[in-house]
């Protein structure tokens, strides 16, 4: 494996970590549109907290698969070959997710306003959940031919390790966008945000212990890997703690750190138990490894200094654009009064 190879893997780590991150709050905020605000006042506040951010969020996603597609082709063609109807409903419910938020502004009707709330709640939910099933379903190993394509049954997508995946994910983005709106809000809304994340938190631990005993059956991780597997576990259940108690003593920035921290620490963890593979087989003869995957020397080098000259670019674009939309929104009763 060279150098240039381990780079792209852990650039493709981070730019999912950077998702997870952005675009778990706006997945969070997405779910509290029906799921948390009251009334029309308030889903008009919180669907305001990510207004100029969430089409931005979504970059990140779309870079990531681009650089899995350039720099590793094998590994793009084997994922998004194999799990080609997850991926498929992952677009459905982002495009409906995306379009609500322009469509029901211009609604005439509070029919068809509730259905496109209901539609950016629900949409918000299945992208992040069906993520989270995707990920953790490829870490307990798929049946891989020596060609790389995979023969997958339903089951071996959908079963009790993938689910409880898909709902700790969704779990933890709900949270992180409960955490996001009390940064961006002020009054009944962040008040009851507060509320609301002091009961999740415990459910979420429980989620994170069950997650912790089936990564434990069903994946090598622990043979392979014990010491950087158990390190990574410690500190999504100290950044878990943290978060909780951010919300408790209403520390915003904290929990809200702390939460995102928190999706970063998942995606470590499943990046650290693939390496050096990109594709765990349940033969193991048959996992893709990062120095098969990879495209020539000549296109990563390319590649690289590509990216190491935009880059820069793009992150002072973000950081921008966070300042300038940095102040929080007032709820309907708060402005009332």
């Amino acid at each position: 494996m060279t150098n240039l190879q381990l780079l792209w893997f852990l650039l493709i780590g981070v730019l999912f970590s950077g998702f997870f991150f952005l675009e778990g709050f706006d997945f969070g905020i997405g779910m509290a549109v029906r799921f948390f605000a009251k009334n029309r006042d308030e889903r008009d506040v919180v669907i305001q907290t990510i207004g100029p951010h969430w089409d931005g969020n979504e970059v990140w996603l779309i870079t990531a698969g681009g650089a899995m597609f350039a720099s590793f082709p094998m590994w793009y063609a084997s994922l998004f070959s194999g799990y080609y109807l997850v991926l498929f409903l992952i677009l459905v419910a982002l495009i409906f997710r995306g379009v609500s938020f322009e469509f029901r502004a211009n609604m005439q009707t509070d029919t068809w306003r509730n259905f496109w709330e209901w539609a950016a709640s629900i949409g918000s939910f299945c992208a992040a959940f069906l993520f989270g099933m995707m990920f953790v379903s490829m870490i307990q190993g798929m049946p891989i031919d020596a060609n790389g394509n995979i023969f997958g049954s339903f089951t071996d997508y959908v079963n009790w390790f993938s689910l409880v995946g898909g709902v700790a994910v969704s779990l933890l983005c709900f949270i992180h966008g409960l955490n996001f709106l009390r940064l961006k809000t002020t009054g009944e809304l962040r008040d009851r945000a507060q509320k609301w994340s002091k009961i999740l938190y415990p459910v979420l631990l429980a989620g994170e212990v069950v997650f912790v005993i089936l990564l434990y059956l069903t994946t090598d991780f622990f043979a392979k890997k014990p010491v950087s597997t158990w390190s990574i576990l410690i500190a999504l259940v100290i950044f878990t703690l943290a978060a909780w108690w951010g919300a408790r003593a209403k520390h915003d920035w904290a929990s809200f750190i702390a939460s995102g921290l928190s999706l970063i620490s998942v995606v470590v963890l499943i990046f650290n138990g693939l390496f050096p593979r990109v594709m765990i087989a349940n033969n193991s003869a048959n996992s893709i490894l990062i120095k098969n995957a990879s495209s020539s020397p000549y296109t990563l080098h390319l590649m690289t200094i590509l990216t190491f000259t935009i880059l820069p670019i793009v992150l002072i674009y973000f950081i921008w654009s966070y300042w300038v939309f940095y102040k929080r929104l007032k709820s309907p009763r708060a402005a009332e009064q």
